[in-house]
């Protein structure tokens, strides 16, 4: 019943654990590039799912109580709580942490460049414009890839008409 309960490493030594494994593994979901959980594909997943079980025995050492379990768990919420903070304070570390927005179709051109940088292939960006309603290149004035990995389409027939 003792082993349940009491953790064989230190506290210090789990929440150090905790916050370099979060930190690493944001790190490298920020490489991944800007896909929503929702748009992943089927090896995207798997590597993310691989990723957390590949770092769950560096976070808790060996140790399997609870309670370890447990000060890993409120670390890894405060490092997120943390890095939204300090994400909302600094626009520098905001930038770095999400990403900025990326243009990929201007007044019904790709933007190759961008489509490369972002790795997004144009029957994707295709099919994500088929989601909202559009058709043809020439129909859109902008297409944003948004920081968070949503596309954001400006439709040229929705500018106001200039004077």
């Amino acid at each position: 019943m003792r082993e349940l309960w009491s953790p064989s490493v230190p506290y210090a030594h789990l929440l150090l654990r905790a916050a370099v494994v979060y930190v690493f593994v944001l790190a490298l979901l920020r490489l991944g590039g800007k896909r929503q959980i929702g748009q992943m594909g089927p090896a995207e997943f798997v590597a993310l799912l691989l990723v957390s079980n590949a770092v769950q025995n560096s976070m808790n050492g060996g140790d399997n109580s609870i309670t370890a379990g447990l000060v890993l768990a409120a670390t890894l919420v405060a490092c997120s709580a943390a890095i939204g903070y300090l994400s909302y304070r600094s626009k520098r570390l905001a930038d770095f942490i999400s990403g900025r927005p990326v243009l990929l179709v201007y007044r019904g051109e790709l933007v190759a460049r961008n489509l490369e940088k972002c790795r997004v292939a144009v029957h994707e960006l295709r099919a994500l414009l088929r989601h909202q309603g559009v058709q043809d290149l020439k129909e859109i004035h902008e297409a944003v890839l948004e920081a968070n990995g949503s596309l954001s389409v400006l439709k040229t027939a929705d500018l106001p008409p200039r004077a």
